[in-house]
């Protein structure tokens, strides 16, 4: 095998060189090759000072995640960093594409950091459910500061050059990297003295400050350690030598590697990668068609945001609009959060400037002749989506992708008005569409693997997570949460209250209970669903009435002052109303009330997602159970660190959450217990098998 590792000798100094491609892994074998080239320029008495760069297009990208499950090997992270910190000869890292976790613990170990203006650094072990294990909590703190520290390493964050610099972490930036970093080592070596990151004092902090602030991580981690850990681990530093701190850093580290919550949030990492792929056709990679002028018809807030999330990819981008009133009011949707960007930091003038060079409005489908892709967003009315397409159709080329951002309608009824069906794809955005990275990807019958391909490249483009999905009333998110929403719906009928159904979910680590969140998103919306969908509801199914009565009222939610709740400012109150509806429902119905336990309602939500969950399997709607986990982590706020409903059910065990199922039975057809289910628990397998 080639070495990963080469030392390339320029007079009296070293540039040692990893290439292990794509991203240089920190892999086992990596780290023995890395440690023995820093070893054999220290012991070479020809060199006085090296740097460490990377091939490719980045830095050491962090550790391989695949080898979590494999015992550590002979040499680990912190090895390397200790051999730095001893070295009697100066090594200055050069720093491009992404240096995190692993590979910025060795950066940091360096005696001076050299960046690519475009380079990025960070410790983003939190997010898969670690903490940074080579001193990343200790050395961060000794070079910008405890409070600094705290932020990024509980947050998990990319930082960028400028602000590297800023922080500390970096000592400068450099278009000519290499050569900048080979003459910051010969001027550190003519010098004869440098900075050892380990040896200098952690600046002066407030204490209480950062005790308040690590409280505030406390409370937003909703449950979640590694979170918590990490900045506890950077308290560490202001209290410790760094030895103690370094050792306490990498027993926590060890600790939480084979920990649940970490094996979820790896489960995601991987789930999120496979749904990202393009599923094989007839044994083919079907290749994306060129996207450069996008059009989207609708400029509500969903249009508006979709728009802003395809300028933000650098798209051209046509807004049709029905006039001019409400083209000037998308328009103002788009600059207002352009205008909030900038003012929180995230955008430039100058972006904005280009964003809007490449964004035209008009009330004629004819300025969509040249378009690539045209994104329907208009209100979610199959008749008035179908009006929309048959006009298309007429209005732009044949090769023209037409998509629709429903949530819930049949594409294939969409794709009946074109003449070409076999380019009609959905692509449901989640709201606000800039914000939030899930998107369902629908094929529909006819839709050609190439279309699918495309979608896939420009979620990618977008930043957005993919979820291929077929049709289907709700396509894979909206059908489960109608049945696990049905489920609360029943437990508030059997004796809770919205607040008590709510708080057992976020005591679960929902950010938000369905009650709360139905408020912020508006009971109208559903309600007209409701109405929609009477005439084909199965009248042996369990229906509660509460949300028609409260809608009756005029409680559309946060929007109209009262819903579930009653709204206050920011704040929310329970309404004694609301409970004379909830006990009414009990009554109209025979039920006597009793106390349902938090444990009951978290069970029965659970259970019914993953039913619905395996019967989308067996009808193919979704490719995987990681899909299902994916879309319901990144769209409808699942707790990450549980891994999602399919791989939590595998760790409670298919049986527990079958004998749920079974209970809950009488509450229609609709909970009858999934015939894939019944089959893998019989087999005694579990969901995690079928991800492939």
């Amino acid at each position: 095998m080639r070495p990963m590792v080469n030392i390339e000798r320029h007079g009296d100094l070293a540039v040692v060189v990893v290439d292990n491609p794509p991203v240089n892994a920190l892999s086992n074998a990596l780290r023995r090759e890395l440690l023995g080239a820093i070893n054999a320029v220290i012991a070479d008495g020809h060199l006085r000072s090296a740097v460490i760069a990377c091939a490719g297009r980045t830095f050491i990208a962090g550790a391989d995640i695949r080898e979590f499950d494999l015992p550590p090997g002979e040499v680990i992270t912190n090895d390397i960093c200790a051999a730095l910190d001893a070295s009697p000869k100066p090594f200055v890292a050069a720093l491009h594409g992404t240096a995190l976790g692993g590979g910025f613990e060795i950066a940091l170990a360096c005696h001076a950091r050299i960046m690519a203006p475009d380079g990025m650094v960070g410790l983003p072990e939190s997010r898969i459910g670690l903490i940074p294990g080579a001193g990343g909590t200790q050395r961060v703190p000794r070079l910008a500061g405890a409070m600094a520290a705290l932020e990024m390493v509980t947050s998990g964050r990319h930082v960028g050059a400028a602000e590297a610099v800023k922080l500390g972490l970096v000592d400068e930036i450099a278009t000519d990297l290499r050569h900048q970093a080979k003459v910051r080592a010969h001027a550190l070596a003519e010098a004869g003295h440098w900075r050892v990151v380990s040896r200098l004092e952690v600046p002066a902090c407030d204490r209480a400050a950062f005790d308040a602030t690590l409280a505030a991580v406390r409370k937003r981690a909703r449950g979640a350690v590694a979170p918590v850990a990490a900045g506890e681990a950077v308290g560490w530093a202001l209290d410790l030598p760094f030895a103690e701190g370094l050792a306490r850093e990498r027993a926590k580290a060890v600790a939480l590697r084979g920990s649940p919550q970490c094996k979820a949030l790896r489960h995601i990492f991987h789930a999120e990668r496979r749904a990202a792929r393009m599923p094989e056709s007839a044994g083919r990679a079907p290749a994306a068609w060129p996207m450069k002028h996008i059009g989207v018809i609708g400029g509500g807030t969903m249009g508006s945001g979709i728009a802003i999330a395809l300028l933000e990819a650098g798209y051209k981008v046509t807004l049709v609009e029905t006039g001019i009133n409400t083209a000037a009011a998308a328009e103002a949707r788009i600059r207002s959060v352009h205008a909030r960007q900038m003012g929180a930091g995230r955008l430039t003038a100058a972006a904005v400037e280009d964003r809007l060079r490449r964004l035209s409005y008009s009330y004629h489908y004819g300025r969509l002749k040249d378009a690539d892709l045209v994104i329907e967003a208009i209100i979610e009315e199959l008749p008035a989506k179908q009006a929309v397409f048959r006009a298309l159709s007429d209005a732009v080329r044949r090769d023209c992708i037409l998509a629709s951002n429903t949530s819930r309608l049949d594409i294939n009824r969409l794709a009946d008005m074109v003449d070409a069906p076999e380019r009609v794809v959905g692509l449901h955005f989640f709201s606000p569409a800039h914000v939030m990275r899930l998107l369902e990807i629908v094929r529909g019958d006819r839709t050609l693997p190439e279309v699918l391909a495309t979608a896939l490249e420009l979620a990618g483009r977008m930043k957005k997570q993919p979820v291929i999905a077929g049709v289907c009333d709700g396509f894979i998110g909206n059908r489960i949460l109608g049945r696990w929403w049905a489920q609360c719906d029943f437990a508030l009928e059997d004796g809770a209250y919205p607040e008590q159904v709510d708080a057992a979910l976020e005591g679960y680590g929902f950010a938000m209970g369905p009650y709360a969140v139905a408020d912020l998103a508006g009971l109208d919306i559903a309600w007209a669903g409701r109405k929609a969908g009477a005439a084909t509801r199965d009248p042996k199914a369990r229906d509660v009435k509460i949300i028609d009565w409260l809608c009756e009222m005029g409680r559309f939610g946060q929007k109209t002052g009262s819903g579930w709740y009653i709204h206050q400012g920011r704040g929310k109150v329970v309404d004694p109303v609301v409970h004379g509806l909830v006990e009414r429902a009990s009554a109209e119905r025979g039920i006597a009330r009793r106390a349902v336990p938090a444990e009951e309602i978290v069970a029965r939500s659970l259970a019914a997602m993953v039913n619905e969950g395996a019967k989308l399997l067996a009808e193919g709607i979704a490719l995987r159970p990681s899909d299902i986990d994916v879309v319901l982590v990144h769209g409808y706020g699942y707790p990450a660190w549980r891994g999602g409903p399919m791989h939590e059910a595998d760790r409670i065990g298919l049986k527990v959450i079958l004998e749920t199922v079974r209970r809950m039975e009488a509450d229609g057809p609709d909970f009858a217990p999934a015939p894939l289910l019944l089959e893998m628990v019989a087999a005694g397998r579990n969901f995690a098998s079928l991800n492939v």
